[in-house]
């Protein structure tokens, strides 16, 4: 039994209650206003033009039976339509029961509210259907209205049309609004597909040219290391020399590519480096920022200058953009390590976390470090570089 009784206000909202007992609650009141009503009451406010009719009816009965046309409003989530009906079956009931009574200071409302969520609810046809019933509904609750009597529904009439026309307006934009939700969630998956097929067909290619050079690199340095067996100490320290310094070339390729390998950073060509940070903030910041450089600025390999502008990127990307605080970016380079540091508000609907780690990864990749610390709403983060010497 439990069970029934919940299911029977399953779907019900906080809001579907409070609408449908205020209604419930001024009808009620209403009604008691007619039972304590006086009949020297009511003839005085006849010949006040207040009321057009005297009060028929002093029935305590007329309070539970008026309940029945407010009440389903609470269901009006499951059907419209059929709340809607018993509404005017109730009315009706209303007038052949007690005649002439005031009715138009609750069923007006009613018809208003019902009118609206017919509109909102649902389709055209049973929308149309929801404003006959309204129609009819409105009839009903003027017809022996002891206070207005029939002629104002010249006047209601129209005030329904034009509140179920609100309400249609309202449906139409909302469904303008879920369906460009869902394209927009269509066109980001799509681009996303897109992407990870670029990314797949970069990766591939960025394999091979690792591959082919390893391949070049290593015939060379067998191809020098065979010749050096008949040098002299002197000729033979050179080609040394030579094998290293080309065996650190080679190392420097090998891990530009596995960094974009790991990365994912095969989309800009050429790689993006130091130099380019200005431009970076300039393009993620549309408030003051500003990037200081500090010690012996100059070249530095490539994958040094790819890091250091991805952790900028990285962290940047979490920063908000605010007219009032400045985000700082600061460059140091030093003659063995190239120190980043990075100041500005965190964005609250930001992935900070995935965003240090990103930059971590970064940084250890090099052997290198970062460490953050948020303070009162703003994020201040370090990073050491090494450079080889």
């Amino acid at each position: 039994m439990s069970e029934g009784f919940s299911g029977l206000f399953r779907g019900v909202r906080p809001v579907d209650w409070a609408l449908a007992g205020a209604l419930t609650a001024l009808g009620l009141w209403l009604m008691v206003e007619n039972v304590l009503f006086t009949d020297a009451g009511a003839a005085a406010a006849i010949a006040d033009d207040t009321m057009v009719h005297e009060v028929t009816s002093h029935s305590w009965a007329m309070v539970p039976v008026f309940a029945l046309t407010t009440v389903p409003v609470l269901w009006w989530r499951r059907n419209v339509v059929a709340v809607t009906g018993i509404a005017l079956v109730g009315m009706v009931l209303h007038d052949l029961l007690f005649g002439w009574v005031t009715r138009c200071g609750v069923g007006l409302p009613l018809v208003f509210v019902l009118a609206y969520l017919g509109a909102v609810a649902l389709d055209r046809r049973r929308a149309w259907i929801t404003l006959g019933l309204n129609a009819l509904l409105t009839a009903a609750v003027l017809a022996v209205d002891a206070t207005t009597g029939f002629e104002p529904i010249m006047l209601a009439l129209p005030v329904v049309l034009i509140v179920f026309a609100i309400g249609r307006a309202v449906r139409q934009r909302t469904a303008m609004s879920t369906e460009l939700r869902a394209r927009t969630v269509e066109l980001q998956r799509l681009r996303d597909e897109r992407l990870a097929l670029e990314l797949s067909s970069d990766r591939v290619r960025l394999s091979h040219q690792l591959d082919g050079l390893l391949q070049e690199r290593l015939s060379q340095l067998t191809s020098a290391a065979d010749s050096g067996h008949d040098l002299d100490a002197d000729s033979a320290r050179a080609l040394f020399e030579s094998i290293e310094s080309d065996s650190r070339a080679t190392l420097d390729g090998m891990r530009e590519i596995v960094g974009l390998l790991r990365g994912g950073d095969v989309a800009l060509a050429p790689a993006p480096t130091v130099a380019h940070l200005d431009a970076l903030l300039a393009r993620h910041t549309g408030s003051d920022s500003r990037l200081t450089v500090s010690g012996d600025p100059r070249s530095l390999p490539a994958t040094v200058e790819l890091s250091a502008y991805r952790i900028v990127e990285h962290l940047v990307d979490v920063l908000a953009d605010q007219t009032d605080a400045r985000i700082e970016v600061s460059v140091r380079f030093d003659d063995d390590a190239l120190e980043i540091r990075v100041n500005g508000p965190v964005d609250k609907t930001a992935d900070l976390k995935a965003a240090v780690t990103r930059a971590r990864e970064r940084a250890k990749f090099l052997g290198g470090s970062l460490d953050m610390k948020v303070s009162r709403g703003r994020a201040r983060a370090v990073a050491q570089l090494p450079v080889p010497v």
